[in-house]
């Protein structure tokens, strides 16, 4: 697990490209019958992938969390973004189709991770944080997460969010997790721009064709800074940062968020005038 510690305002105004990918760019997460893990100091999440192809894969623990197991002090939520696949947690079978969700709540001992097919094999990404209350673990369908449609093709920005781990959907202790799928035409997300101090902010881009890139824009709203993505990358938005992007073509997202509150609709808008 890769451990990463956080930067003030003031470092990240004089950053480099490469000190800015460095610190807030997640690369490579998805390596065949591999977990890969990035501890964050932003509100300590941890982020990861599997991918598992020819073999199962275990939610080990590591030495950092000073826990029994992974999930002793902290909950979890998957979602798959490529093949049909299987998780196991605790004896408990979960079988996750693309764009399915999972959560796995605290105490939850044992977990592993495998695909269906090794032709078509599953690609699940996880997003973790501390908890201090048990919730049930819960799998939910994309049809299940009320879909809400923004955006217009005049701005290209028409999009469907999906909602999982929220106050009204699964209940977490303070995680928050959903996607976003933008349409043909469409390549600008969190549009409007927006900041909440009160939660750090992870995104991850998917179904990005790999001749394509992405530019992910951070930084105070008078500081932006960009960075540039491919498929299957992560990125970490610090609280005081904005966080919004702009393909080559369309792709989708998943966002996810912990901090002081769970409340989606919890952001400070910014115009795009108010943008330097």
């Amino acid at each position: 697990m890769e451990i990463r510690f956080e930067h003030s305002q003031k470092e990240v105004s004089r950053m480099t490209t490469e000190e800015l990918r460095e610190a807030f760019l997640v690369e490579s997460l998805m390596q065949d019958d591999k977990l890969t893990t990035v501890y964050s100091h932003y509100d300590r999440l941890i982020i990861g992938g599997v991918k598992p192809v020819n073999s199962t894969v275990t939610l080990d623990n590591h030495p950092e969390l000073m826990a029994e197991y992974f999930l002793e002090r902290r909950e979890l939520g998957i979602i798959n973004v490529g093949g049909n696949g299987v998780v196991v947690a605790d004896g408990q079978t979960y079988e996750m189709d693309k764009l399915s969700c999972l959560y796995l709540g605290k105490g939850t001992k044992d977990v592993t991770f495998k695909s269906t097919d090794a032709n078509a094999p599953a690609v699940y990404y996880l997003l973790s944080s501390p908890s201090h209350k048990e919730y049930p673990n819960r799998l939910m369908m994309k049809e299940e997460a009320s879909p809400v449609q923004l955006g217009d093709t005049l701005t290209s920005n028409k999009r469907t969010i999906y909602k999982y781990i929220h106050l009204d959907g699964i209940r977490s202790s303070q995680l928050v997790m959903g996607l976003t799928v933008l349409e043909p035409g469409s390549v600008w997300n969190s549009v409007p721009p927006h900041t909440h101090t009160r939660r750090t902010e992870v995104y991850f881009y998917f179904d990005l064709p790999e001749t394509q890139r992405l530019f992910h824009f951070m930084g105070e709203p008078t500081q932006t800074r960009s960075i540039v993505m491919q498929n299957h990358d992560a990125v970490v938005s610090p609280p005081w940062s904005v966080h919004f992007g702009c393909g080559t073509s369309n792709y989708t997202f998943i966002w996810g968020m912990a901090g002081e509150n769970q409340v989606y609709s919890d952001m400070d808008p910014l115009a795009a005038t108010d943008l330097k």
